[in-house]
């Protein structure tokens, strides 16, 4: 086996994952030029090969270009290198996986093909692309790139009315979010750094609303555990003040319901092969 391999292996997974060679030199505790050089025909010492393999969430056979059969250890591979991973960069790197999980969901191969980075470079900023999987066995939703990205992986669901249904009033739900002012203030609250208390003279003010819709509002959020309020004294005088709970479930339904609304028209994958209902 030429021992060429391991720098070929070592550049295509660095470009793939759109990795300076500084940072790996970095990570290795490697000069630049070293990198460099194994990417251009040489190769690293044998004892950095673990190393090397850990920064890219590998195991070392990958680096000789090896087919991986024995997967005991994949799980605590990502981990480490999730946890490795700088903060800044933690979610993007998942988000990679992520999408290298969707591909083989769908191809039922070793994925190949453009890496998120390329959907990004090579889509307009307010463009959209999607990959969707539907099997008998669960269900996936993807937005790639570029507008927004996210990724849904449900499992197939054992008991779709426990999961859903039992003692979940949706029609009052839908009904109060329906509510324009209501939406409008959930969004509103939702720009705003949590923590900063208001009263309901505030929501007057920024939504253009009368005190009395105000109130509705305040309770409506309080109904569903959106508020915190606390009475504190100012000029003499007992004053209640709120604190907003902002919460990542509102934002995955404005996702989902954008979906429902303006369907997404352009898919990466689309695997259909789902005959079942989705609620049995």
């Amino acid at each position: 086996m030429s021992i060429e391999i391991i720098g070929r292996q070592i550049a295509d997974m660095r470009m793939e994952r759109g990795i300076r060679q500084e940072e790996l030199a970095k990570y290795v505790g490697v000069s630049t030029q070293a990198v460099s050089k194994w990417e251009n025909g040489g190769a690293p010492d044998i004892e950095l090969l673990p190393k090397i393999a850990d920064f890219f969430g590998v195991l070392t056979d990958f680096l000789f270009d090896r087919f991986i059969t024995d997967y005991s250890d994949l799980q605590t591979v990502l981990t480490k290198k999730i946890m490795e991973t700088s903060p800044e960069q933690q979610f993007k790197c998942v988000f990679e996986y992520c999408w290298d999980m969707e591909r083989a969901l769908c191809c039922g191969k070793i994925p190949t093909d453009g890496s998120v980075e390329e959907y990004e470079n090579d889509l307009g900023e307010q463009e959209q692309i999607y990959s969707s999987v539907m099997s008998e066995y669960g269900f996936t939703r993807m937005g790639i790139a570029n507008r927004l990205q996210y990724f849904l992986l449900v499992p197939e669901i054992r008991n779709t009315d426990t999961a859903f249904f039992d003692g979940i009033d949706y029609p009052s739900f839908f009904k109060d979010l329906s509510d324009k002012d209501f939406f409008d203030a959930c969004v509103f609250l939702n720009r705003r750094e949590s923590g900063k208390a208001f009263t309901p003279d505030f929501l007057v003010k920024n939504l253009k609303i009368d005190t009395d819709k105000a109130v509705q509002i305040i309770a409506t959020l309080e109904k569903y555990g959106l508020l915190n309020h606390t009475e504190i004294e100012m000029d003499d005088d007992i004053q209640t003040v709120y604190k907003f709970n902002p919460t990542s479930s509102f934002v995955a339904l404005l996702i989902f319901a954008r979906e429902m609304i303006k369907a997404p028209g352009s898919f990466s994958y689309y695997c259909a092969s789902r005959n079942k209902p989705y609620f049995n």
